[in-house]
């Protein structure tokens, strides 16, 4: 049992290790799949989660603790609760959540000492302070993993408490399977057990039947990774601390060159769960702003807004309503249009401003990508200007009028709505993405969208 009387109790449990940069919400949830039964959020900085503001994400379903600059430091679910230890570091005790009638259990984590006797006084000492359990890393300050683990040293603490004491060190030489968690636990005489690097190079390593292969694991931590919207560097560090000495082959490399979340999914083959989950994740995002926000315009410190989306569907494919701003803005003789985009950092969305005539104009609803941003405030300037957009069924504008007029002027005008290589001669053309080409009486006209 994890909990004892609504409390988080750490006799008889095995644990995920606090472990830097690893103890990301991915991780430990893939640690409790695997039979985890306490897990451990990486160490965390006091004084920068006291300047954190707790936001309630109901897109991800997570309550996220965002910095001031919009990282997020720390982002949990229902899944772990009550089974996740949120760790500080800067102050001698750590908290966990030990239910809803707001006990809290303590915790310290040791080291041993250069003395036996220094170890043990210290450890008693510490329990007298009230922790409900104490964790000791068998080995010195100054020694490193590859050392051996000093059992003997858990093993005299443990009988000089009567709290429990968890055992942690134990992942190079003695736990590389589940069977070996038991035989350290006994070696030591500890009431439990923690695992850090044994646990990240395979989280598997808790499950009762045995060690899943590793590919499979980083296919379900990547899943988790996807689902919560964890940052692509940190999906990827914590991969290549899987591969070891793997890192070097082909998908090591190829998990390396990554730079986003839909590239290390290409790598393990879960292309299509990232973009079904994208897909999810955008429809949840779009009716949460949908119904939160007015579709009518509304003046935000001096920016005219709307809740509006560029759909692009919604216009042919020559048109969209960045080029129908801009030729319209031409024909009033005002400068053209200026974008300003900005990315937000938890979920990586953009919203864009444009200025046209000294005003400014912005959705309030954020985008994909920074075309689909400057696109929806274009949007948002026609639809106050009274502008038609463009739109298919929407009455003309004098862009999509100029665009039928060439499609008459010759009735074999054929539209090239794709990236498309054209040969002339000894060279070659690439158009960009954002460019239409029409090609006319064996001449080509291309039109690109600003």
């Amino acid at each position: 049992m994890v909990l004892n009387e609504g409390r988080l109790t750490f006799r008889n449990i095995n644990a995920l290790a606090p472990m830097v940069r690893v103890g990301t919400l991915p991780m430990r949830l893939l640690a409790l799949d695997y039979g985890a039964d306490v897990v451990y959020c990486e160490e965390l900085i006091d004084i920068k989660m006291a300047q954190c503001r707790r936001v309630v994400n109901d897109v991800l379903d997570t309550v996220d603790f965002v910095a001031p600059d919009d990282r997020v430091m720390f982002r949990t679910c229902r899944k772990e609760k009550e089974r996740v230890v949120f760790q500080m570091v800067g102050c001698s005790m750590f908290e966990a959540d030990g239910g809803e009638d707001g006990r809290v259990g303590r915790l310290t984590i040791i080291s041993a000492a250069f003395q036996l006797e220094e170890t043990v006084a210290l450890a008693q000492r510490i329990e007298k302070v009230g922790v409900a359990a104490i964790a000791v890393h068998g080995r010195f300050k100054d020694e490193r993993p590859q050392h051996p683990v000093h059992c003997d040293y858990i093993q005299a603490v443990a009988r000089a408490v009567s709290v429990p004491v968890i055992a942690n060190g134990g992942s190079l030489d003695l736990v590389k399977a589940y069977e070996d968690i038991e035989e350290f636990r006994c070696a030591t005489g500890a009431a439990s057990v923690m695992l850090a690097r044994a646990a990240m190079w395979n989280a598997s390593v808790f499950r009762s039947q045995g060690l899943l292969p590793l590919e499979r694991v980083m296919q379900e931590y990547l899943k988790y990774a996807i689902r919560y919207d964890n940052h692509a560097f940190n999906t990827k560090y914590c991969l290549c601390q899987m591969l070891r000495d793997k890192v070097e082959s082909p998908l090591g490399k190829q998990v390396q060159a990554a730079q986003t979340n839909a590239e290390i999914s290409e790598a393990l083959g879960l292309q299509e769960f990232y973009r079904q989950t994208e897909e999810q994740l955008q429809t949840r995002r779009d009716a949460l702003q949908s119904s939160s926000l007015p579709s009518s315009p509304v003046v935000d410190g001096g920016v005219i807004t709307m809740a509006v989306k560029f759909e692009r569907r919604e216009y042919p494919p020559q048109i969209t309503p960045k080029m129908v701003l801009l030729e319209w803005s031409r024909k009033q003789r005002m400068e053209q249009p200026l974008y300003e985009t900005v990315q937000r950092p938890q979920d990586r969305a953009f919203q864009s401003t444009v200025t046209l005539d000294e005003k400014k104009y912005r959705s309030s609803l954020w985008e994909k990508s920074k075309k689909f941003a400057e696109q929806a405030a274009a949007i948002v300037c026609l639809r106050f200007l009274g502008v038609p957009e463009g739109r298919v069924g929407d009455k003309d504008s004098d862009l999509v009028c100029k665009r039928k007029r060439e499609g008459k002027a010759n009735g074999r005008m054929q539209i090239l709505d794709s990236p498309v290589t054209l040969c002339c001669s000894n060279f070659l053309h690439l158009l960009k993405p954002a460019a239409a080409a029409y090609a006319v009486s064996g001449s080509i006209y291309i039109v690109f969208s600003y």
